[in-house]
């Protein structure tokens, strides 16, 4: 007995230890369930991809001084079809009455009236998350619900309930698709069941886990469970699979730990390459891939832990149904699509390196974008319709919020009038071009006299207020050289004189108060907007588009003019949004391409024990990269640069277990068959497999990118579900033919020194310490340290081969090529 102990492996231990304490894992997790029920709404999404952007970028640091220094006013496009000019005008006094609606710009010209559609620009008393901005909102919406309309807004729009119900869609028919699957490659009806439990319980486990972050992104909060599913669901097919075939011969408790201890190391192994995709996507200057990889890796974990620590109980649990409910196999032998393989292994090869050449070459002249604007995806929601309408009706401009320090009036000046004189200047606004009253702007400096002509005010009350500014900003020169010629900036003057009144040292008759109080409500609310204690704003509208050539060179450009000015200007927009993520682009493709690629041939080198496997199976998922980003530059379509980025890591990572899948199968049978026999079992061996895997991931990704409205998330659902089914065929197709091709590179660098194989036949007693595979009173295929009793033919690669009796003279041993096995 105690030698039995000693001869238990530590996985057989802990294997022993899983499945006999079963009940405890169960209620644990029973437990874990009930808390990740309740703890899933804790957590926080973020639906603003700017803030991913490192704080040295120039939006992030345009944004961040927006946000501290100057409001924003809610905002919203409405557009009115089918209504004549008059009733449009009648329509937009009765929006103007609504409380909290501060003003709606629509004048009788094409920017806002045409083909019988009216445009009203509508600006609200607060920011778009005032309670009063969302209700004046559905006041607006009330009041035109009796005419054929489309808003485009930011207001009430809630982009992550949004998704999330759009997810939720593609959840309900993967599953469909995932128990259609199952059906047909399972070998027992309840281990379907086993299966769904294992991963729902996972995915529980990781959403019900994701406020440990605090804050995670609106794109890893949609896609992750879809994701965890379709990567993680082969842990537990493995595990199945490998207790299926124990239960052949063992009892269900023996059986479970024979399975477990042999899974363990198996699914761990094969989880590494993914992990690795995703740990690369970790590593982007845009700090988006760090949440996906955090939360993504977190549920494959879990994943992991389900499958080791729950999935063992339930098998234990369903054994019986299991027993009772096998059925033939389904997944028909391609043993004849082994043969095609092995007869095309010297033609194929060559073709695929042309072809990834080629491919290499379309995806590096991929247009990507950096916005949305010129994106489009299959469904689309009511936002994008009205927006789409809005834009093919009326011509719209692209934003840009100019930064510059503030206190220069007249520096503000000169460079909104350079900025007018731009030919793609639609219009340019700020403190120094807002009209008050009669002819001047709100920037103007005016002496006493004409304060008091354009006021109304006596001269010497004019005066006054001019002596006690002085006074009040310490310039007590102006006071003792005199008044007359001493300028302020209205804006400043009219502030300083609120400031008085509120004080009670200014009194004002009526009209004149009524006056100013009017003048001071459009100054503060310009002032709010435009002007903060640091920094000044300036908004510029320009005919160009979001993103391109042209426009990032008009950024350029604008900070040039800005340069004569100012030591510093910050411009933020989606142009500028756009030009800062392309900047980071070719750097994070560079880290993802070199990282993913180094750390899955990291693990495929200490998997394999040779370094032409790696070269080989990196090559196949490489060229199935370059060959799924040719198709956007093929089809002249723009792609979301983050598609790529996303899908380049977790398509090496997740995709590369397939042609491990069948070179571990070849690696084992070429010992035993002729190189081109293996490959055959390898083929015919691996495909239930491969085609489950690949299958689940292809129908998630392509889901996602026919049933997701964003942008963002249905180009990375189009790219992933066509990466998966490219890489299932240059597994199934390729792969093979550049092992049989390459075998002799994989021998030449593999790193352990392999031990002279002979052909053993031999009738009596035999000791051997080494590895076995053949037939001895059956099939065996172990490693042995003992002795064997019985006729014996087999390759035997071991240090001491011998008899208790000294070999006979006929006893045959030879050396064996791969011709001969």
């Amino acid at each position: 007995m105690k030698d039995n102990k000693k001869n238990i492996s530590f996985m057989e231990r802990l294997a022993t230890f899983i499945v006999d304490k079963r009940k405890g894992f169960i209620l644990g997790y029973c437990i874990m369930i009930v808390f990740s029920v309740f703890s899933r709404s804790w957590v926080k999404v973020n639906n603003d991809i700017t803030t991913y952007l490192p704080s040295t970028t120039e939006t992030r640091q345009g944004l961040t001084i927006m946000e501290d220094e100057f409001i924003t006013y809610g905002r919203a496009s409405v557009m009115i079809s089918n209504i004549t000019y008059s009733k449009a005008e009648a329509l937009c006094e009765k929006l103007k009455e609504i409380e909290g609606v501060s003003e709606i710009e629509f004048e009788n010209d094409l920017d806002h009236y045409k083909s019988a559609s009216a445009l009203f620009n509508i600006t609200f008393d607060g920011e778009e998350s005032a309670e009063i901005t969302k209700n004046s909102m559905n006041k607006v919406i009330d009041s035109i619900q009796d005419y054929d309309y489309y808003i485009s807004s930011e207001i009430n729009k809630d982009t992550a309930a949004s998704l999330a119900k759009e997810i939720s869609s593609v959840l309900v028919i993967a599953i469909f698709i995932i128990l259609g699957v199952l059906l047909f490659t399972s070998k027992t009806y309840m281990e379907i069941p086993v299966l769904m439990i294992t991963f729902g319980v996972a995915a529980l486990l990781n959403m019900g886990t994701n406020f440990l972050y605090g804050e995670i992104s609106f794109v890893s909060n949609s896609i992750s469970s879809v994701l965890q599913l379709a990567l993680a669901i082969d842990y537990a097919i493995i595990l199945c699979h490998r207790f299926t075939e124990e239960r052949i011969n063992l009892q269900a408790r023996e059986a479970t730990i024979k399975a477990l201890s042999k899974a363990i190391p198996e699914i761990s192994s094969s989880s590494l390459t993914t992990i690795s995709g995703l740990m690369a996507l970790m590593c982007m200057q845009f700090s988006l891939g760090f949440d996906m990889g955090i939360v993504l890796i977190k549920a494959l974990l879990f994943s992991l832990l389900t499958v080791f620590t729950l999935m063992p109980g339930l098998l234990m649990m369903f054994s019986k149904g299991m027993d009772k409910t096998k059925h033939k196999n389904f997944v028909p032998s391609i043993n004849i699509w082994g043969k095609i393989v092995v007869k095309t292994r010297y033609i194929v090869p060559p073709i695929f390196i042309a072809i990834i050449v080629v491919s290499f070459v379309l995806s590096s002249r991929c247009n990507y974008v950096f916005g949305f604007s010129t994106l489009k995806t299959k469904k689309q929601n009511e936002t994008q319709i009205a927006e789409k309408k809005i834009t093919d009706t009326f011509s719209t401009n692209n934003m840009l919020a100019i930064i510059v320090p503030s206190g220069d009036y007249e520096k503000e000046g000169l460079l909104i009038k350079d900025l007018e004189e731009l030919e793609v200047t639609d219009f340019a606004l700020g403190l120094a071009n807002i009209d008050a009253l009669d002819d001047y702007v709100l920037t103007d400096s005016l002496t006493t006299r004409q304060f008091a002509e354009l006021t109304d005010l006596d001269i010497e009350v004019s005066r006054l207020l001019y002596s006690a500014y002085a006074v009040n900003n310490e310039l007590y020169g102006r006071v003792i050289n005199g008044l007359d010629n001493y300028k302020v900036p209205l804006i400043d003057m009219i502030n300083f004189l609120n400031e008085q009144k509120n004080q009670g040292y200014v009194n004002l008759n009526k009209d004149l108060n009524d006056k100013f109080d009017d003048l001071y409500e459009q100054l503060n609310r310009a002032q709010l907007q435009l002007k903060g204690e640091n920094y000044s704003r300036i908004l510029l509208g320009v005919d160009t588009a979001e993103e391109g050539e042209e426009t990032f060179k008009l950024l350029d450009t604008i900070h040039k003019i800005s340069g004569k000015y100012y030591d510093k200007t910050i411009i933020a927009g989606e142009s500028t949004s756009a030009n800062d993520l392309a900047t980071f682009f070719s750097t994070d493709n560079l880290i993802i391409g070199i990282l993913s690629a180094l750390f899955v041939m990291t693990v495929l080198l200490f998997t394999f024990k040779s370094a032409g496997i790696p070269v080989l199976l990196v090559l196949t998922i490489q060229g199935s990269i370059w060959i799924n980003f040719s198709f956007p530059s093929l089809t002249n379509t723009n792609i979301y640069f983050l598609s790529y980025l996303v899908v380049t890591s977790i398509q090496m990572g997740a995709t590369i277990d397939y042609a491990i899948v069948i070179t571990s199968r070849y690696m084992e049978l070429k010992q035993v068959m002729s190189l081109k026999d293996a490959m055959i079992q390898s083929l015919n061996q691996a495909f239930p497999t491969i085609i489950t895997s690949s299958t689940i991931l292809a129908s998630a990704g392509l889901l996602i990118g026919q049933l997701s409205s964003d942008y963002a998330i249905s180009s990375i659902g189009v790219c992933l579900g066509r990466g998966t089914i490219i890489s299932l065929i240059l597994v199934m197709g390729v792969l093979p033919q550049t092992l049989l091709l390459g075998d002799f590179l994989i021998e030449k660098t593999a790193f352990t020194i392999k031990r002279p194989s002979r052909v053993v036949s031999y009738t009596g007693n035999m000791k051997v310490n080494g590895r076995v595979r053949g037939y001895v009173s059956g099939v065996i295929d172990a490693d042995i340290n003992g002795s064997i009793k019985g006729d014996i033919t087999a390759i035997v690669e071991s240090k001491n081969i011998k008899n208790r009796k000294e070999l006979p003279a006929e006893f045959v041993q030879k050396e064996v090529s791969d011709e001969e096995a």
